[in-house]
């Protein structure tokens, strides 16, 4: 199976991503020499992550009749300052009190099913090529 994006430049330092269906907008902060139009790739890959738990336990309240508001996730980024990266995404699950006990761990591991994270961790083999 393959899957395929039309990378393209949209002026400014605004790059476009084309799946078919949708197109991905991305531009630099202002302090990077962009105009802030949209997320940086960073912050994309980011969201991605966290929205990515959130469809696991959007699918685990569904399949268990379990109403949705009130629900939901906050991702904190830890960064090492001496290699100057991310260093640990922290995914929180936070339920009302009206969310029965007996569904919390189980709406914790729906997160972690995470495919983003899985790919993460089990990461793919990157190859550029100048055509």
């Amino acid at each position: 199976m393959q899957q395929e994006f039309k990378i393209t430049f949209e002026g400014g330092l605004k790059v476009r991503a084309d799946t078919g269906r949708f197109q991905i907008d991305t531009d630099q902060d202002i302090k990077s020499g962009g105009e802030g139009s949209a997320p940086e790739p960073f912050t994309l890959f980011l969201a991605s992550i966290g929205t990515c738990a959130g469809v696991y336990v959007l699918s685990f309240c569904r399949h268990h009749n379990i109403p949705v508001d009130g629900i939901y996730l906050r991702q904190i980024m830890h960064y090492d300052e001496q290699k100057k990266g991310l260093a640990k995404v922290e995914i929180i699950v936070h339920v009302p009190d009206s969310v029965p006990e007996r569904y919390r761990e189980a709406l914790r591991r729906s997160a972690d099913l995470c495919a983003v994270k899985k790919a993460i961790l089990q990461p793919p083999e990157f190859e550029v090529k100048v055509a």
